[in-house]
Parts: C-alpha cells; sequence; structure tokens
C-alpha cells in the first residue's frame, strides 16, 4: 500500500466503505476501522502499520492544507 485509495481498497475487502464527505473525518474512520480489524486479529501487523502510516499521513497533509 502507498495512497490512500490503496488503503480503501484493503479496507473494501472486509467490507467496509466509509464515505462522509469529510476527507479528515473519512481519514479518522479509515483509521478507526482498521484498528478494530487489527485489535480483531483479521489484518497482519505490518499491512496496519503501513496502513495507519499513510492515513496519518494524509490527515495531516489536509490539517496543513486548512490552516
Amino acid at each position: 500500500m502507498k495512497t490512500v485509495y490503496e488503503v480503501q481498497q484493503f479496507l473494501k475487502q472486509f467490507g467496509t466503505i466509509i464515505y462522509v464527505g469529510d476527507r479528515v473525518a473519512d481519514l479518522e474512520l479509515m483509521e478507526m476501522e482498521l484498528r478494530e480489524l487489527y485489535q480483531s486479529n483479521l489484518v497482519e501487523t505490518k499491512e496496519y502499520q503501513t496502513a495507519l502510516l499513510i492515513l496519518r499521513h494524509e490527515r495531516q497533509m489536509e490539517k496543513d492544507r486548512h490552516k
């Protein structure tokens, strides 16, 4: 995974589609869903860490963009 789109596609494999129209809220919800999948042992540690890094980086970029 290298992009938010790829994280979305990864989550879609588990039946998770997130879109509320607010980019930052979408990223936060994706992170929460990812954490739940990881805690349920459905996601490997490496996938979890990679996806989490992508989501947090994108969220920070969005917040910086709106300052």
